[in-house]
């Protein structure tokens, strides 16, 4: 009988791998990436589209489009969708993001076959009614007014707004007439345009025997032809760092944000300031928190966060406090950024980062449909699937004297937007 009376042994992660998927193509060409593990007879398939922000004509038709595929088609109404998935018990939703949008579909290995009819006359007649189209225009119009009460969500589109431009898909914020513009001909003209076999990638994962292959073969050939590959439209963010104050006398807390352009994926330092972000700010023990929260008490929480797209990224810093703690508050950010340039991480607090790290991966990769999800973030993002291991091996590898020279490159604070939503600061 083991010792109880002991606490077990505590041992570092030594060895982390992405298990490689299956990779086929449907008749009509579409890739398909298959995590065939677990024991339970489930399924997950997920259709992804790049027919997000990055490829709209349109303010805003990009995420009406995707929410609106469900409200109806050519044989099924929006009720008869809910219904058929409630019966069978699957759960259908479709997440969007600034550069795709996808169909999200989880199903008995046995109802496969009754879903995928759904879905594929999802994708294959969605009928974007005007009245449907109304009531999401109302729906939303309604939520935004509600949102631009907050001070959080104000200073966060304001701050992305800054780093961006108000032009940029990754930049503009919506708006009441932005919603009101919307038409079904902007919506059925994005569906036409972007929701076809070559502007789409399918990741499933579970237990997919022979018979899903060929079950989602034949329902994706029919329901999607080839098509044109389209171009993203993405201009280059050209502003200058400034601060901005909004004036919000109604409201007790003041909400602060401090951003700048951060990297994408394929950036050699992004690994690294990976590292560097999550020793700022980016869990409980962080530089951050430790600071602003358990030693000064000025706020219950406090961040940063990277915020990578397919095509650029942000770096974020974001808290809430009192007015009379502003301007302490952004001097403390200041210092930590500092403190982090001017001299190097003892080990002791690095070793901590990397097993913080360490076990969010092994957590990524725990069960298929977390294996299926980091293989997707991969390949939509162009990059090599043992891009995986090469992070993992940063976690591990770095040094202090890398974090701090990625410090002295990326945590100026002459290179950062600020933003302050909220009471006159006392």
């Amino acid at each position: 009988m083991p010792d109880r009376s002991q606490p077990p042994v505590i041992k570092d992660i030594q060895a982390i791998h992405l298990p490689k998927p299956e990779v086929f193509h449907l008749d009509n060409g579409i890739p398909v990436y298959v995590t065939n593990m677990g024991t339970q007879e489930v399924i997950r398939m997920e259709l992804v589209f790049f027919a997000g922000r990055t490829y709209e004509d349109k303010p805003l038709v990009a995420r009406a489009t995707s929410s609106l595929l469900r409200e109806g088609t050519q044989q099924y109404t929006a009720a008869h969708i809910a219904e058929a998935m409630d019966f069978y018990g699957a759960t259908l939703s479709l997440p969007f993001n600034l550069d795709t949008s996808s169909m999200v579909l989880y199903s008995l290995n046995k109802h496969f076959a009754d879903t995928l009819p759904v879905l594929q006359d999802m994708l294959r007649a969605p009928l974007f009614a005007a009245a449907d189209l109304e009531a999401y225009i109302k729906r939303n119009q309604r939520r935004l007014a509600v949102d631009l009460a907050k001070n959080d969500t104000l200073a966060y589109r304001l701050i992305t707004e800054q780093i961006f431009g108000s032009a940029h898909p990754y930049g503009y914020n919506s708006t009441h007439e932005a919603y009101a513009a919307l038409t079904p001909v902007d919506l059925k003209a994005h569906h036409q345009r972007l929701y076809n076999a070559s502007n789409c990638l399918v990741f499933i994962s579970g237990r997919v025997t022979d018979g899903v292959k060929q079950l989602l073969n034949k329902a994706l050939s029919e329901a999607l032809s080839p098509g044109e590959k389209p171009m993203p439209r993405i201009p280059t963010p050209d502003g200058r760092p400034q601060s901005t104050f909004e004036h919000r006398p109604d409201t007790l807390q003041s909400a602060v944000r401090l951003g700048r352009r951060g990297l994408s994926r394929h950036h050699e330092d992004f690994y690294g300031l990976y590292v560097l972000n999550t020793l700022l700010g980016g869990y409980f023990g962080s530089r951050l928190m430790t600071n602003i929260r358990e030693e000064k008490g000025y706020t219950y929480n406090i961040y940063s966060m990277l915020e990578t797209m397919r095509y650029d990224g942000s770096l974020l810093i974001g808290t809430e406090v009192s007015p009379e703690y502003v301007e302490p508050t952004l001097r403390e950010i200041e210092q930590e950024m500092k403190i982090l340039q001017e001299t190097m991480v003892e080990e002791e607090e690095l070793k901590m980062v990397r097993n913080f790290l360490l076990g969010n991966f092994l957590t990524m990769l725990d069960g298929p449909f977390n294996v299926s999800e980091v293989i997707r973030t991969l390949v939509l993002d162009k990059l090599p699937l043992d891009a995986f291991d090469e992070l993992v091996s940063t976690v591990q590898n770095i040094e202090a004297a890398g974090l701090q020279n990625l410090a002295q490159k990326y945590l100026n604070k002459a290179d950062m937007w600020q933003v302050v939503v909220g009471p006159q600061p006392i």
